[in-house]
């Protein structure tokens, strides 16, 4: 019986049969202790279908064999993936111990090895995370080094890997993503062990974000899941790979897809010891209800995230714009466009920013922070940073009056939003280009540009974008000398001075809820986007 089990069991590791391989090898081992080779095996397959404790305890009782044996090569690669494994599950001490023990194996017997090579890997992706991706660069080149120097394909298609992230961290991004792209197709080729794909597809992933390319992560995801899908016996996403993978699905509309990935990733990253990345996963949770207008849960969120190490902007400064906190949100990114010139991973910041700051009817801030993505864009074209910058440059320029020309603009933002398949972005859009029509004279085409934006919007879940448009179709836009209570043309006559709206709540002696609420309904009654258009109308109408 155990040597039919171990027989069976090896054969189900080669044909990547993960479930059956764990229970066929541990049935053989419960006979008969398995030679470190086979725990080996059983190892891979227990993490592979999401037993990673067991796993550890597997691939140390190989290691602590084959030391025993005097397998040297082989002890310091089973204690490289233990520490490759604790480095993915974000645990430095314990990494780092396998990590110090799989190096004394080698340089105590003087053993010139691949698994040199491998040791290195970790040591990379630390100094990548310390922010020294020339540090990480050199260590990778080493690595590769070595890789190519035993024709390991494995440890190569790994350090270029590295090299690519390190590239794109350096601004070097042709080049870096060239190498990313190539240990993708070294994965979907199976050219590396299964249990490393996970953490090279999560770093990818990772880069796209900090790049802001969403395209790439879309379509190497979909090649990842065919992977994954041809041995559904994978555990597949974990971690912090859940958390990119909801972020691909909020920007591609399938919102409960993407709640039901980042609440997986906010239960397994922040159970003791606590992933570093479990801020990330709380925030965009947070994100989430922000934009399905479930504020009390995203502002738990954002607390959460912040309480785990994420800042919890520009998301927070977000939702306190769509609660009417207008001062607290313009106090929470004002600094944005200020200081160094940004990486492209804070394009979001910088668009949010540009939001705000038009509604608080702070143009020059509005225009400092477009022309920053603008520069942005400049250095590192994406699709989705060229759908970021097109829609604020698109939203001064409405905000500024010039229907005509923010038109133009709009338009292209919107082509942009469709090369990137992001159809609430297309929706948010299609409402500015309607306020343009409608500045323009064409409420007909004003009317049809609100519809397709709200049935968007009802289909995403979107609710504060739903009642927004609904506000703006049923209270059309007319004299406000006939439409405005006497309050309201009180409060317009203050934003027209630039007041904010705790200044003219101190004015008025009213709440700054109040004022608010007052705010939003002249927007929606005369079909206004901003504080700077309504100054405008104000002007005009002889009313400021």
């Amino acid at each position: 019986m155990p040597r039919d089990a171990l027989d069976r069991g090896r054969d189900a590791v080669e044909r990547r049969a993960w479930r059956d391989a764990h229970d066929l090898l541990s049935a053989a081992d419960q006979q008969s202790p398995l030679a470190p080779i086979d725990l080996e095996r059983l190892a891979t397959a227990a993490y592979l279908t999401g037993q990673d404790a067991e796993s550890v305890e597997l691939r140390t009782r190989a290691q602590q064999e084959f030391s025993r044996r005097g397998e040297i090569e082989a002890a310091a690669m089973s204690a490289f993936w233990l520490g490759f494994q604790f480095t993915m599950a974000g645990d430095p001490v314990r990494s780092e111990g396998w990590l110090a023990r799989a190096q004394h194996l080698l340089d105590d017997h003087a053993l010139d090895s691949v698994a040199g090579g491998y040791v290195k890997i970790p040591a990379g992706i630390r100094r990548s995370f310390a922010g020294d991706p020339a540090g990480a660069l050199s260590i990778f080149m080493e690595a590769l080094a070595i890789g190519q120097r035993f024709g390991d394909t494995s440890l190569m298609t790994m350090a270029r890997h590295g090299q690519g992230r390190s590239l794109v961290s350096l601004g070097q991004i042709a080049e870096g993503v060239r190498l990313l792209d190539e240990a993708m197709i070294a994965i979907t080729a199976g050219e590396i062990p299964p249990i490393a794909v996970g953490p090279v597809y999560c770093s990818m992933l990772d880069s796209c974000h900090e790049m802001l390319d969403w395209r790439r992560a879309q379509e190497w995801t979909e090649e990842v899941t065919r992977w994954y899908a041809a041995q559904p016996d994978l555990s597949p996403f974990r971690g912090q790979c859940l958390v990119h993978r909801a972020a691909i699905m909020q920007v591609q509309g399938a919102w409960p897809d993407a709640l039901d990935q980042a609440g997986r990733a906010c239960e397994v990253l922040a159970k003791p010891p606590v992933h570093p990345a479990a801020g990330a996963a709380f925030y965009q949770q947070a994100e989430l209800h922000r934009l399905r207008g479930d504020f009390d849960k995203a502002a738990e969120c954002y607390r959460l995230a912040s309480q785990h190490g994420r800042p919890p902007q520009p998301g927070l400064a977000l939702l306190r714009l769509a609660q009417g906190q207008i001062d607290v949100a313009t106090a929470a990114v004002r600094h944005v466009v200020e200081g160094r010139t940004p990486r492209p991973a804070r394009a979001e910041v910088l668009a949010a920013c540009a939001e705000i700051m038009l509604a608080a009817n702070e143009m020059s801030l509005a225009h400092a922070a477009a022309d920053r993505l603008a520069s942005l864009l400049a250095n590192y074209e994406t699709p989705f940073l060229r759908a970021l910058s097109t829609s604020a440059c698109g939203a001064v320029l409405l905000a500024e009056g010039d229907a005509a020309e923010s038109m133009a603009v709009l338009r292209d933002a919107q082509a942009a939003w469709a090369e990137v398949g992001a159809p609430y972005e297309i929706a948010r859009v299609r409402v500015l280009i309607a306020l343009a029509n409608r500045a323009l004279g064409d409420d007909e085409m004003a009317l049809l540009e609100l519809a397709a934006a709200r049935d968007c919007f009802e289909r995403l879940g979107a609710r504060p974008d739903v009642e927004r448009v609904v506000g703006l179709v049923e209270m059309r836009a007319v004299r406000s000398d006939t439409t405005l209570t006497s309050r309201e043309c009180e409060v317009l006559a203050l934003i027209a001075t630039g007041k904010t709206n705790r200044a003219i709540a101190q004015s008025l002696s009213i709440s700054e809820k109040t004022v608010a609420r007052h705010v939003s309904n002249i927007f929606m009654k005369l079909g206004l986007s901003s504080r700077a258009a309504a100054t405008a109308y104000a002007f005009k109408h002889d009313l400021a």
